[in-house]
């Protein structure tokens, strides 16, 4: 029956202006909307009369340029710290989940765990972290002084970070606080575990100063696409978000990371993986299009090539001819997966730098979706069918606008189809995703 199909989890990926590197210029967004907090309480509030899953803010503690003249033409410039965000956002939601990226190369875990768990309980079991190792020098200069650590050793200490993480949320279990004023009972020490952890990154004894999780712990999500990368999703993330641009490459990445949750002893099931999909709808294919041209329009090739240059992590990208071909890319410290996709795309497409790099500004190297609800609604389907994806995550190149657009044209359609669902399955975030408490 249409009702027990199995439905899509569906993200919202809030981002000041939009995702499209130009959005802050277009005369319907909203230039100053990084730095505006009833901005993004309506479009989390869009998001969950839409029922959808929750809404997810990225970070990065720096500047996106280093050349001044270049960070200027990106809002992306000024932002909240995304934790402090989604407290304020937990207490003007009730069902939707609250997920933000936090690197574990420049924190603690006992310090973050604590942040998290506090936002869980906050929230009422809605909190998730995306774990990021960083990969941007300009980062790496605003903590440590020897720059960006080599690839390998960010996620070995990603990996022992994980593992602090997890142990001191696991540390207490549910019903530990008795909180029993008559008998002078507080806690129940055989409810408690303290954590004893002497690592080559970090050593953490104690126990975290908060309950149990409603939802057993925060939820955890990834997007490495490295081989070590999967790995670690594979044994710690909830989900992961991915970037493909082909259905092969979508249901590629797919079988793999699932066929890597065996050695773990997870099952396919306990994991949902949702590939990041920037949508541009219109009433006709031509008014979307027109759309999207309105944004590219807006696209200064400094900028738009400078973007793709940090992706890529090459310095001096502008020093060759802008309608030629990238050149050979030499082995990068940075983001490995999103450089091969960039490579892969231009020369798939037979795309020079200046095409590759409009191309590129639109949504980072993410799948976009040009068309009617119709049309988009066909192709998440074919992925979500074609096993190549759990769910989505939703990228609008232009807030509020593009988020609307979806939740009133796209949505509606993908009900229709028995797709998604029509109200929320239960109170917490892993629930509401479908994963074993």
């Amino acid at each position: 029956m249409k009702g027990d199909a199995p439905k899509m989890k569906l993200g919202a990926f809030l981002m000041a202006g939009g995702h499209h590197i130009a959005a802050w210029r277009h005369p319907e967004s909203y230039a100053r909307a990084g730095v505006d907090l009833e901005h993004f309480i309506a479009l989390t509030q869009l998001a969950e009369r839409a029922q959808m899953d929750m809404v997810f803010f990225e970070d990065a503690a720096a500047l996106r340029e280093r050349d001044p003249r270049l960070a200027s033409q990106a809002a992306r410039s000024t932002s909240f710290e995304p934790l402090s965000l989604l407290a304020a956002l937990a207490v003007n939601t009730s069902r939707i989940g609250l997920v933000a990226t936090a690197s574990t190369t420049y924190n603690e875990p006992y310090g973050l765990a604590r942040t998290f768990a506090s936002l869980d309980q906050l929230s009422g079991g809605r909190a998730g972290w995306n774990l990021v190792t960083s990969a941007s020098e300009l980062e790496a200069e605003n903590f440590v002084s020897s720059g960006l650590r080599p690839h390998a050793e960010r996620y070995a200490r990603a990996e022992e970070f994980a593992n602090v993480a997890l142990a001191l949320w696991d540390g207490v279990d549910a019903g530990a606080y008795l909180v029993d004023g008559k008998s002078g009972v507080y806690a129940d020490p055989a409810k408690l575990h303290p954590v004893h952890h002497h690592g080559t990154h970090f050593t953490v004894q104690g126990l975290l100063d908060s309950q149990r999780s409603p939802q057993r712990r925060p939820l955890m999500v990834q997007a490495g696409a490295s081989d070590v990368g999967k790995d670690l999703a594979a044994r710690t993330a909830d989900v992961v978000f991915s970037a493909a641009q082909t259905l092969t490459e979508a249901q590629a990445f797919y079988a793999d990371l699932k066929s890597r949750l065996r050695k773990f002893g997870r099952t396919p099931d306990d994991l949902k993986i949702m590939p990041g999909v920037s949508p541009i709808v219109g009433a006709t294919t031509r008014e979307a299009r027109a759309k999207y041209d309105a944004l590219q329009d807006l696209i200064p090739d400094e900028v738009g090539v400078a973007l793709l240059a940090s992706y890529l992590s090459i310095k001096n990208l502008s020093a060759y001819p802008l309608d030629g071909p990238l050149p050979d890319m030499p082995p990068t410290a940075g983001i490995q997966s999103r450089q091969q996709l960039i490579i892969d795309l231009g020369r798939r497409e037979n795309l020079s730098i200046r095409q590759l790099a409009r191309h590129f500004a639109g949504a980072r190297g993410h799948w976009q979706l040009i068309g009617t609800p119709s049309y988009i609604a066909d192709e998440m389907e074919a992925r979500f069918r074609g096993s190549g994806a759990d769910g989505f995550n939703i990228m609008p190149p232009l807030f509020p606008g593009g988020l609307e657009d979806f939740v009133t044209l796209v949505i509606p359609e993908l009900r229709r189809r028995g797709l998604f669902r029509e109200e929320y399955e239960g109170a917490t975030l892993r629930e509401n995703l479908g994963l074993v408490r």
